[in-house]
């Protein structure tokens, strides 16, 4: 049984991955933007906070390392809107992944639209990073943790577009299968490549080449610990 903590698991993909790891047996505890949102499940941990609000990101960060330490994280919040991308999407994962004890296994969540993000890192100075930039980040973010920390397992999920409050109901994914790749990431013993993977529905898929480049991979975190001045744990 393994201690698992999912991001953004008030609704959508996040908490349909907190269920079907509980349903597994194993114990998940979930972040959720504020209490009200929680459903009836009964967890046996939550953590709470807006990530679109750099204090209550690092109090989140707490709380989550509070109620640690975890086999795996899965950095499922996300959100589409353009003026909070940047915030929720890159910085928050960036900020849990720093403050809280590293886990086993480290699971984002991408988008195929990042491979539309632009390279441009002044973006982030100038507030103009998009979804598809967000996207770009954080997938980038896995591929540079996955060559930094040995013995830390680092993956990057397209989970599709799939029919929650995010995709919309229109979306022409399945929306189970768009859960199903962070769970088995998150759990499964022979993973292969063992680390360092992009993932469409348990199939590996080939990212923008940018996450790749070791030289973009510090300068996006160089650009966050500025931001945030909160710098990486050491490899």
């Amino acid at each position: 049984m393994a201690r698992i903590l999912v991001t953004g698991a008030a609704s959508g993909l996040g908490l349909n991955t907190a269920r079907a790891l509980a349903a597994a047996g194993h114990e998940v505890v979930v972040h959720v933007r504020n209490r009200s949102r929680l459903q009836g499940d009964d967890w046996p941990g939550v953590v709470h906070g807006d990530l679109s609000d750099p204090a209550q990101t690092q109090d989140a960060a707490e709380q989550a390392q509070e109620l640690g330490p975890y086999t795996a994280v899965v950095h499922n919040a996300g959100v589409m809107q353009t003026a909070q991308a940047m915030a929720v999407n890159v910085v928050g994962s960036y900020v849990l992944t720093a403050l809280i004890e590293r886990p086993q296994r480290l699971i984002y969540l991408s988008s195929g639209m990042h491979r539309g993000g632009s390279t441009d890192l002044r973006r982030i100075e100038r507030g103009e990073v998009s979804y598809s930039d967000s996207k770009l980040y954080v997938t980038t973010l896995s591929a540079a943790f996955a060559e930094r920390w040995d013995g830390t397992v680092s993956h990057a999920v397209d989970p599709g577009w799939v029919p929650t409050r995010m995709g919309g109901a229109g979306a022409p994914d399945d929306l189970t299968a768009g859960h199903e790749t962070q769970v088995w990431l998150a759990t499964a013993e022979h993973l292969r490549p063992a680390t360092g993977g992009y993932w469409y529905h348990r199939e590996l898929q080939r990212p923008h080449p940018a996450t790749q480049d070791p030289q973009f991979q510090e300068a996006l975190i160089a650009a966050l610990e500025k931001r945030t001045g909160i710098s990486l744990p050491a490899a």
